[in-house]
């Protein structure tokens, strides 16, 4: 019973609360006023209860509307609280309202920041280690399983031809599943490690990214020739959003065809991807939208994903060194 009765006071808002404390005392001075010996009469007279009724009704509105003025900042608040992400950084409240009011939302915008001060250093050192793990992993394919793949290969040739005649095809046929092998290993490790994103640049990187994902697809790429330089980790953290954009379309999308389009704007670099397929609809962000929107904290970069009519809109913006 008392957890139900805390369940039903919980539900009454503050403004509700102190409007019915402010609306018992002013009824009962009004009930005080009108029937205690303390009056204008004797006994008060039905022109002074109509005065009476209507003062009480016009100090009760007046009392409700100062106090939602003065909760009106807590009201803000807790929508801002409710609605708050902290990979979609936007403005503060303003610190309006009077005394404790205006040092609680003060309090609240610096908790805000330094929460997001601390998920921006977790994710670096998380994302930090994550891409340090895909290159040992990408080296260890490319020297080691690479390398024997290689060797086995070799082996294979010389032993296809000193076979007989009637086991060569078969052994041709192990070659050329050992050789698929090997490609798709190599393409995994370029995946993980895109060394043509250190050797080449961000441009060729793109370039090779939709020649190997996007199988089956039809392909618009679009790069401007005047982008301004960016740094290391910007141009990575571009290549990784473009990389789980078009992973996402080919996996999820059923498009038919897809946009990539790195072009100038007014704040540095602008990456699109745009495909055909059924969009994203009403669906929550998975892991990998996610994913690229805390990336792009890391480089004070925005992401926004927009559903169309149809297809789905991927854009990150990200300032220029």
């Amino acid at each position: 019973m008392a957890g139900s009765d805390r369940g039903k006071a919980a539900r009454v808002s503050l403004f509700g609360r102190i409007f019915l404390l402010n609306a018992l005392v002013l009824i009962i001075a009004t009930a005080v006023l009108a029937f205690s010996p303390v009056t204008v009469s004797t006994r008060a007279v039905s022109g002074e209860m109509v005065v009476l009724g209507a003062g009480l009704v016009a100090m009760l509105v007046a009392n409700a509307v100062l106090i939602r003025v003065g909760l009106a900042p807590l009201d803000r608040l807790t929508k801002a609280m409710t609605t708050i992400d902290l990979l979609k950084p936007g403005p503060r409240l303003t610190a309006k309202g009077h005394g404790e009011i205006a040092e609680l939302i003060t309090t609240f915008n610096a908790m805000i920041d330094r929460l997001e001060a601390e998920r921006g250093f977790s994710s670096a050192r998380a994302l930090s280690a994550q891409e340090a793990e895909r290159r040992r992993v990408a080296q260890e394919l490319h020297d080691e399983v690479g390398q024997s793949l290689t060797v086995v290969l070799l082996e294979l040739k010389r032993v296809a031809d000193q076979a007989p005649a009637h086991m060569r095809e078969e052994l041709r046929q192990v070659q050329e599943t050992t050789r698929s092998t090997l490609d798709e290993i190599r393409r995994i490790a370029r995946r993980l490690r895109p060394g043509v994103l250190e050797e080449l640049g961000l441009v060729s990187a793109l370039k090779a990214l939709t020649a190997e994902i996007t199988t089956g697809l039809t392909v618009t790429k679009r790069f401007a020739k005047d982008l301004p330089d960016l740094d290391a980790e910007t141009e990575l953290v571009v290549y990784r959003v473009a990389q789980e954009g078009l992973t996402n379309t080919v996996r999820h999308a059923g498009a038919t065809s897809v946009e990539l389009a790195l072009q100038n704007h007014p704040a540095g670099v602008e990456l699109r991807i745009r495909d055909d397929g059924r969009g994203i609809g009403d669906a929550e962000e998975g892991a990998g939208i996610r994913g690229m929107r805390e990336r792009a904290l890391l480089v004070h970069a925005e992401v926004e994903i927009t559903a169309l009519a149809r297809g789905t809109e991927v854009r990150l913006v990200v300032p220029a060194r």
